[in-house]
């Protein structure tokens, strides 16, 4: 079940303290895993105990992101290659058929991958970009979340995270697909975690909001990027959604900053 409102209240996820080992034993697949936020939230979930699937389309990217990890000395990772504008339905399965035979467990999905895509006026907004947009945004964060969902309904405590933002929540001028494939994931994470209960596996959105990031020079790139958090500063509340600290919450949304 949901938690009460009074829960929700006293939970913080910005300033949650996770144990070194509070993530020891899970299995974690992240998409987006080569840059920006989903690079980040990876190396801190390794670093807290977790065995993490990097999954991006990139993959000199998520042999980086791997690198990084084992020289961490936390526990070595897989990489799992996934271009979601481009896949087709037997590459998603066999993603999850990897996680199966290589762990036997799924505890936990993070969806960070997503394109921006055109800021444009919805009068002269390309509509090949708005489908591409929509379908990596949306669509294939749906099917990959479909083909794992049988493993993740074994795990006693499982979560599933989607990346939000603030303009999925109230829409702004020119921001155009981006904007409403985030309602979307919103509308689809609460539709998720109401067919997930009763049962363990929870559903949550997270806003990272500002950050050092090539989506955001995309979308600002006339910004001060140093008056920009670094990713890395934002990795606490993922780390709170992932863990058993959010155990009885679900179909929420929350920000990072």
């Amino acid at each position: 079940m949901s938690a009460p409102a009074d829960d929700l209240t006293a939970a913080d996820p910005g300033n949650h303290q996770p144990l070194p080992d509070e993530l020891r034993g899970r299995v974690i697949l992240v998409t987006g895993a080569g840059d920006g936020i989903g690079r980040a939230v990876a190396r801190a979930l390794a670093a807290h105990g977790a065995t993490v699937v990097l999954s991006g389309k990139t993959v000199s990217k998520l042999e980086k992101t791997y690198d990084d990890i084992v020289a961490e000395g936390s526990p070595p990772p897989s990489i799992a290659p996934l271009d979601l504008e481009n896949a087709l339905a037997g590459e998603y399965d066999a993603v999850v058929d990897a996680i199966a035979e290589t762990y036997g467990q799924l505890d936990g999905l993070l969806h960070s991958a997503g394109i921006l895509g055109q800021l444009s006026p919805i009068e002269h907004y390309p509509m090949p970009v708005w489908v591409r947009v929509m379908h990596v945004n949306v669509t294939a964060a749906c099917a990959l979340t479909q083909v794992c969902l049988p493993l993740l309904k074994k795990s006693p405590d499982a979560s599933i995270v989607f990346t939000s933002s603030s303009v999925g929540r109230r829409g702004r001028a020119l921001w155009g697909a981006y904007a409403v494939s985030k309602f979307a994931i919103e509308g689809l994470a609460q539709v998720l975690a109401d067919e997930m209960q009763p049962g363990n596996v929870r559903v949550n959105c997270i806003n990272p909001g500002r950050a050092r990031t090539a989506m955001r020079l995309q979308a600002y790139p006339a910004e001060d990027r140093s008056a920009l958090p670094e990713p890395s500063e934002l990795v606490r509340p993922y780390l709170f959604l992932l863990g058993p600290a959010s155990r009885s919450i679900t179909g929420r949304s929350f920000d990072c900053q």
